[in-house]
């Protein structure tokens, strides 16, 4: 993984390096009251239980505490796709020492091994499940944020509407965790911060811990809030005190005093605020936009007694039509959607793209699919396998079905060491390698690398190679997708 901000990266200086204090690693290793379920991966070790819940913290003392389900398992499918949920396992993988660990802890996620997961503060436990069926209380540890550092937060998240509207929204955008790294507070875990505690008395992350850390992964794609509640702080409580201070702020502007958080470096100026709130109460408000239809409308029907101009074909145009008003639907839509002006232009489609797309997403008579195959330049079948690739990933899913390429050196070592990690010695299928292709042999089934750094599974069918599923970033999760498809 590179180290900035991107689509699979994270800037490791915005997390910071700082290791978990060993002080209050000792204190919250000893709370009393700290004892497994019924060993069987799947009971209810703590507080409250029915599904993410709120309850008394497992050491007695009241604290903040939601216990999540048992999740089923994970096959197919990558454990994190939120780039919050993404920096987290990199957390996990740069702090681990023994890859080997790693791998047999995801393999254990995978395959269900982990049990009710209880979150609080500093702390998420489970009791993971062997392979041979043997029960661990597995305890993964991270460093609470001070007081200090959460009044840093909340001033900064204040100060700033939009952070405020992306927490409500379950949302963890890069600004938010770099505005708070600013603020000298670092809500996501950087190397060394994830400290494992597990029954089976391994000094460093086992394969218990390593797959509680994977599943976590899962429930922070869900809800940021988890990763809060860890650092020290549950959601209720959160948002109380943001509206406090919301209020309070509110106040001291109409007063025309200064804010608490104007420059903390004491030279008196203070800082810019958006237009909205400056020119509230001068400007009156704009109407309400009316609400947004729930579908797109109907194009007008073309079908009439009329004869139309020569070449021109009437359900042709009602085709594009509707598909037209489809999606300006879903650009409407996602004009509207919380920090949608945070979010990169979507790339422009060529015409040979943008054929497939309209085969995949409005489902043609078979003469005008037959029409898209010939205008993009590919024989029936062809179109067919497009549609199939467009529908598990978009223009991506084209490229890796249409496209052959040769990996640089660089990809390529990459690629090799993803599937050397990816199944437990003696158990990866043989796999012969052609270009960015793994195909297994004596089997109709094969992998494909794409430029993005994601495997997608292919099988053959009637003796061509089509997409049998979406990406996965891991080998192994791509191979069974292929299989389970066959």
């Amino acid at each position: 993984m590179s180290h900035a901000y991107g689509n699979d990266a994270y800037g490791s200086d915005v997390y910071g390096n700082d290791a978990y204090d060993e002080d209050r690693s000792s204190e919250l290793s000893e709370e009393p009251g700290d004892e497994p379920n019924d060993g069987q991966g799947h009971g209810e070790p703590y507080g409250h239980h029915d599904g993410a819940g709120h309850g008394q913290g497992a050491d007695g003392r009241g604290g903040p505490e939601r216990t999540f389900a048992a999740l089923p398992p994970a096959q197919g499918r990558g454990f994190a796709s939120s780039w919050w949920g993404q920096a987290w396992l990199k957390a996990l993988e740069d702090t681990a020492l023994d890859a080997e660990q790693l791998k047999k802890g995801r393999r254990l996620a995978r395959e269900g091994k982990v049990g009710a997961v209880s979150v609080r503060p500093g702390r998420i436990t489970a009791v993971v499940q062997d392979r041979d069926g043997t029960p661990y209380r597995s305890d993964v540890l991270l460093q609470q944020l001070s007081g200090e550092e959460w009044d840093r937060f909340l001033d900064m998240a204040v100060d700033r509407a939009g952070h405020i509207a992306a927490l409500l929204d379950r949302e963890m955008p890069p600004h938010l965790v770099e505005d708070a790294a600013a603020a000298g507070v670092d809500l996501l875990p950087g190397i060394g911060d994830l400290e494992p505690e597990c029954g089976c008395e391994a000094w460093d992350h086992c394969p218990h811990s390593g797959a509680l850390c994977y599943q976590v992964a899962r429930l922070l794609d869900q809800d940021p809030f988890v990763l809060l509640l860890m650092r020290g702080r549950d959601e209720r409580r959160l948002l109380d005190e943001l509206q406090v201070r919301s209020a309070a702020r509110a106040v001291r502007d109409a007063r025309g005093e200064p804010s608490d958080t104007a420059d903390r470096g004491g030279t008196g100026a203070r800082r810019g605020v958006p237009a909205e709130e400056a020119y509230a109460g001068v400007v009156p408000p704009l109407p309400e936009p009316p609400p947004v239809p729930s579908e797109p409308g109907l194009p007008p029907s073309l079908d009439t007694e009329t004869e139309p101009a020569p070449g021109l074909d009437p359900t042709a145009l009602e085709l594009l039509a509707t598909d037209s008003a489809a999606r300006a639907h879903r650009m409407l839509l996602d004009a509207l959607a919380p920090g949608h002006e945070h979010q990169p232009l979507p790339a422009e489609l060529t015409p040979h793209q943008d054929a497939v797309r309209l085969a995949a997403e409005t489902a043609p008579e078979s003469w005008i699919a037959t029409r898209l195959a010939t205008g993009s330049g590919r024989r029936r079948a062809e179109l067919d396998a497009a549609v199939r690739a467009w529908r598990y990933g978009g223009s991506a899913a084209l490229a890796v079905l249409e496209e052959e390429w040769d990996p640089d050196p660089e990809s390529l070592a990459r690629a090799q060491a993803q599937l050397a990690g990816a199944w437990e010695e003696g158990e990866r299928p043989p796999l012969r390698a052609g270009r960015a292709r793994w195909t297994v042999t004596g089997a109709d089934v094969q992998l494909r690398y794409g430029r993005d750094g994601r495997w997608w599974p292919y099988r053959k069918d009637r003796g061509r190679w089509v997409p049998a599923g979406p990406a996965d970033d891991d080998p192994a999760g791509a191979l069974a997708a292929s299989r389970a498809d066959a």
